[in-house]
C-alpha cells in the first residue's frame, strides 16, 4: 500500500487577518427552522444515510436515499424517493420500498431496463429496475453470517410504485457478513455484448458479477484485499468509465470505508484503471480521497444521465457515523451534498478526480457582490464566495456571526484547512471541533465556497480538492472578514 506525496496522511494548521463590499448589504434571514438548508436536499423528517437507486428517466432525475421515517435515528431502512426536473427543488414522493419477510431495505442503485432484459415490463413501456440489499437483522442478532442478500423491484410508472421480484433474493448471501449496496450498470463484454455488471462490497474487498436480465448473477472477479485503506468496512462502491484529458477510457472505482477515512469515521477513497475480461486492474496502489471533508459520504453516481451531460453526476450523503446520530437538528436528520460532476485531470504522472458543483448550481445566483475592503457582510443564509488565489503560498478568509463563532478557511504550508472548532453547536460529540486539513502540492488558483444552513462546501481549483463538512452556528453566518491572498472575490445570493 503507497501513499504518493500528492496525497498524503492529514495534519492540521490554521490563521486569520481583514476585507468588505463596496456597497452595504442587508441580512435576509431565512425563513426555513434552524439548520433547514435552502438548496440541499433534506428529507421530510425521519432519519436520512445513504443516497441510493439515483437514476434519470423522461426529464426527472431520481433520488432514492436509506430512511427511516419513525425516528431521527437510524431504524428499519426502507427507501424515500424524492424527484427533480433541475437537481435543486425536490419534491418527496413517499416510500417507495418498504421492509419485508426478508429484511430491511438498504443500499443499492436502480437502472433503466431500456431492452427489457429482465421481462418485467413491454419495449414501449421498459422498466425502471431496483437493486438492493436485503438485511436480516433477526439473523443477526443470532449470530448468523449470512443475513444480507440482494433482491430487486421493479417500476412501470417511472418510479411512483414498485413491485418486488417474487424470485427474490436474486443474490443470495455467500457466507459473509458484509455482502451489500450493490451498483449496477451496462457494459459489454470482450464480444461486444451489453451484460448488466454488478459492484458489490463485501466486506473488505468489492465483487463483480455479471447478469444478462438482472435476475441470474455469476461472479467475475474480486478487488482490492490488499489494496486501498482498511480502517473499516467497505461500502457503496461504483465503477465509473471516464476519459483522460487525452481521451484515453479508464475505469474510477469509488469505494466508501467506515471507519477509517482522513479525518476519522467515514470518507470515499477511489481507485483509477482498467476494467478488462470482467477485471478491474488498478493502474497503482495510491489512497485517493474523493473528499478531504469529514462529511462526505456513501455517494455514487445517476444512471441513464441524459446524454449531453458529458461528466457522471454524483452526490454523497453529508454526515458522518461518528456522530451523524447526535447532530442539532430536530425534525429530521441528514442532508444530501450538491450535486458535483466528476472528471478526470492529471498533476505530474499522476491522475486524480476532480469534484466540481455540478453546472446547474449557477442557476442559483441572484444577486452578486464585489468585495473591496475591509470587513463584507453575507446576504442571507444560502451564499456562495468565489474568488483567484493571487497567492501561491497561503490565503485566509473567515466566516463569522455577531455572537463571535466562526469558521476559518485557509492554506498553509501546503495544506488547505477548515476550522470548525468555534463554529458554534460543537459539543455534541468530541470529534466535532476541529481543523481538518487537505493535501495540495500542485498551484492553487481559485477557491469556491458554498454555505447553507447548516453546511460549508469548499472547492479549490474548481474541485480538483473538495472539501465538506457541517457547522451549526448558534446564529447565521452574517459575514466574510479576514480575507488575504485572495482577489476578484464576489458573493453570490442563493436562491431556488
Amino acid at each position: 500500500m503507497k501513499i504518493h506525496p500528492l496525497i498524503p496522511s492529514i495534519l492540521l494548521a490554521v490563521s486569520i487577518q481583514s476585507c468588505d463590499f463596496s456597497s452595504p448589504i442587508t441580512f435576509e434571514p431565512s425563513s426555513l427552522s434552524q439548520y433547514e438548508p435552502e438548496y440541499h436536499f433534506v428529507p421530510p423528517f425521519g432519519w436520512m444515510n445513504d443516497p441510493n437507486g439515483m437514476v434519470y428517466q423522461n426529464g426527472t432525475y431520481h433520488l432514492f436515499y436509506q430512511y427511516y421515517p419513525d425516528s431521527t435515528v437510524w431504524g428499519p431502512m426502507h427507501w424515500g424517493h424524492a424527484t427533480s426536473a433541475d437537481l435543486l427543488s425536490w419534491k418527496d414522493e413517499g416510500i417507495a420500498l418498504y421492509p419485508d419477510s426478508l429484511g430491511y431495505i438498504f443500499s443499492g442503485s436502480a437502472v433503466l431496463d431500456e431492452s427489457n432484459s429482465s421481462g418485467f415490463g413491454t419495449e414501449s413501456n421498459p422498466p425502471l429496475v431496483a437493486i438492493f440489499t436485503y438485511h436480516d437483522m433477526e439473523k443477526e442478532k443470532a449470530g448468523e453470517l449470512e443475513y444480507q442478500s440482494q433482491g430487486i423491484a421493479y417500476s412501470l410508472d417511472n418510479g411512483k410504485t414498485w413491485t418486488k421480484y417474487e424470485g427474490n433474493p436474486v443474490l443470495p448471501n455467500q457466507g459473509i457478513k458484509d455482502f451489500r449496496d450493490p451498483k449496477v450498470s451496462r457494459i459489454q463484454d470482450s464480444a461486444g455484448n451489453w451484460k448488466w455488471l454488478m459492484t458489490l462490497a463485501v466486506l473488505d474487498r468489492i465483487q463483480f458479477f455479471e447478469s444478462s436480465d438482472l435476475k441470474s448473477w455469476t461472479l467475475l472477479s474480486e478487488f482490492g484485499q490488499s489494496l486501498g485503506a482498511h480502517g473499516g468496512v467497505w461500502e457503496c462502491p461504483d465503477l465509473i468509465p471516464m476519459k483522460t484529458p487525452s481521451g484515453e477510457e479508464k475505469y474510477v472505482l469509488l469505494v466508501s470505508i467506515n471507519p477509517g477515512g482522513p479525518q476519522q469515521g467515514s470518507a470515499t477513497q477511489y481507485f483509477i484503471g482498467d476494467f478488462k475480461n470482467g477485471e478491474f486492474i488498478p493502474d497503482d496502489e495510491l489512497i485517493r480521497w474523493l473528499d478531504y471533508g469529514p462529511d462526505n459520504y456513501a455517494g455514487v453516481t445517476w444512471s441513464n444521465v441524459p446524454s449531453e451531460r458529458k461528466d457522471p453526476l454524483f452526490i454523497g450523503w453529508m454526515s458522518n457515523w461518528l456522530y451523524a446520530q447526535v447532530v442539532p437538528t430536530e425534525k429530521w436528520r441528514s442532508s444530501m451534498t450538491i450535486p458535483r460532476e466528476l472528471n478526470l485531470f492529471q498533476v505530474e504522472d499522476k491522475l486524480l478526480v476532480q469534484s466540481q458543483p455540478a453546472k446547474e448550481l449557477e442557476s442559483l445566483r441572484k444577486k452578486s457582490y464585489s468585495i473591496s475592503s475591509s470587513e463584507s457582510a453575507l446576504p442571507s443564509v444560502a451564499t456562495e464566495i468565489t474568488a483567484e488565489i493571487e497567492n501561491t503560498e497561503s490565503f485566509s478568509l473567515t466566516l463569522s456571526n455577531e455572537l463571535g463563532e466562526k469558521v476559518i478557511i485557509n492554506q498553509e504550508m501546503g495544506l488547505i484547512n477548515i476550522d470548525r472548532s468555534n463554529s458554534g453547536k460543537v459539543n455534541f460529540h468530541p470529534d466535532f471541533a476541529k481543523t481538518f486539513s487537505a493535501p495540495m502540492s500542485w498551484k492553487a488558483e481559485s477557491i469556491r465556497v458554498f454555505i447553507d444552513a447548516h453546511s460549508i462546501e469548499l472547492f479549490i481549483n474548481n474541485g480538483e480538492i473538495a472539501m465538506t463538512t457541517l457547522v451549526f452556528p448558534n446564529s447565521p453566518w452574517k459575514s466574510v472578514e479576514s480575507i488575504q491572498g485572495l482577489e476578484n472575490v464576489k458573493i453570490y445570493d442563493l436562491k431556488k
